[in-house]
């Protein structure tokens, strides 16, 4: 095999996504499975270089995995981008920050793949699209839940018409994070605190925008109420501080043909379903049910015929009815599927289109699920462009 190697700054991956998600279970997956086959011999090769600030963090991951604890490693960002062997910057940095430094990446001539939001604000999420097309670039931000199982099984049904006119949307999202009073939290601190891009609007809302576009049309209006459901939480060293951030969100969509989708996104809730995320979704013909892995349906010609009375038990097997949709396919991790698909953009120019123009959608629907929340009223979603 002829190795065709692309050198990717990794800012970030001493967090736990960066490191788990996008290190191990993209980068370094793909060195072990041989690299990306591209056809004719050849190979995408990727060789991560660690950025960050804590030097010692940095050589101790890159130890840990047969990285260079000198070559693969750097605290200089400026220097990195510099540097003319490096072909990619990711991000995977905190929100406050990543702004700050995908714009210098750009500036640098690199390509960039990034995590999002993409910015703290539209404003600046545009300004790095419009700097991005500019400069002549390859970019892109990861939107991983497109590429996982379940949606992928999801989406097949709705291309081969399965649902028939689809009328609605239900999504559940979420889990109890710990306070960290006497159980460590699951999440970083910073996730709680909005001066520094914390809250599960930001975090989750530019998910939402990507699935439902993608699956069954662009979100025309947004209504939301955004809440902290938990106002005190102890932080990585067992000190208390005041949650400034939302942890709980519950949404209204109205997409395109007039589907309705509802969203319930939360941090504070003990869920009683298969998945941490699940997807209803109801048409004339049939329904379906999606998480992260698993997809069941149940066609109009299977429906059962429930007779509502409260003062008897339920006759039905209510979930009895429902059939699992088959993988028939290998399914390769969603953040490793999409890593995969980005270096033969780079490298191939083959077709994409989650770039940065598609990260500033994501930022406007969590800014105006914000904003719906505070006025108390549904606001219009307009179609965005450079």
């Amino acid at each position: 095999m002829t190795r065709t190697a692309l050198r990717i700054a990794m800012n970030g991956v001493t967090g736990r996504m960066g490191y788990h998600q996008h290190l191990v279970g993209s980068l370094l997956a793909i060195r072990e499975s041989g690299g990306v086959d591209i056809g004719d011999g050849r190979v995408l090769w990727p060789e991560p270089l660690l950025v960050g600030r804590r030097a010692h963090a940095l050589r101790a991951i890159a130890e840990r995995h047969g990285l260079d604890p000198v070559a693969d490693v750097s605290t200089d960002l400026d220097a990195v981008l510099a540097d003319p062997a490096v072909d990619l910057y990711f991000d995977a940095q905190v929100t406050s920050v990543r702004e700050e430094s995908v714009a210098k990446a750009i500036a640098a001539g690199k390509h960039v793949y990034t995590e999002k939001p993409t910015a703290s604000g539209l404003a600046g999420a545009l300004e790095l699209a419009r700097l991005a097309d500019a400069a002549g670039i390859r970019h892109g931000v990861v939107q991983d839940k497109l590429f996982l199982p379940g949606l992928r099984k999801l989406k097949r049904l709705v291309d081969g018409g399965f649902f028939g006119r689809i009328l609605s949307v239900r999504g559940e999202f979420g889990y109890w994070v710990f306070k960290g009073d006497w159980q460590p939290a699951q999440r970083p601190s910073w996730n709680y605190r909005a001066a520094d891009g914390g809250g599960i609007v930001t975090d989750m809302f530019p998910h939402w925008e990507y699935v439902l576009r993608e699956l069954f049309g662009p979100v025309k209006t947004v209504q939301a109420h955004v809440t902290t459901h938990i106002p005190r939480r102890w932080d990585e060293s067992g000190d208390p501080y005041e949650a400034t951030a939302d942890d709980a969100a519950y949404g209204i969509f109205e997409l395109a043909d007039g589907v309705v989708a509802q969203i319930n996104s939360s941090w504070a809730v003990r869920p009683h379903r298969d998945e941490l995320v699940e997807f209803q979704v109801d048409g004339t013909e049939g329904s379906a049910v999606a998480g992260l892995r698993r997809c069941r349906v149940q066609h109009r010609s299977a429906t059962p015929r429930p007779v509502w009375d409260p003062d008897a038990p339920t006759a039905e097997d209510l979930r009895g009815g429902w059939q699992e949709v088959p993988d028939n396919e290998h399914f390769m991790g969603g953040f490793r599927a999409q890593w995969e698909a980005f270096l033969r953009h780079v490298a191939l120019d083959e077709p994409w289109h989650w770039d940065l123009l598609a990260g500033a959608r994501g930022v406007q629907l969590a800014e105006l699920g914000l904003a719906s929340s505070a006025q108390g009223r549904r606001l219009d979603v307009p179609e965005l462009a450079l």
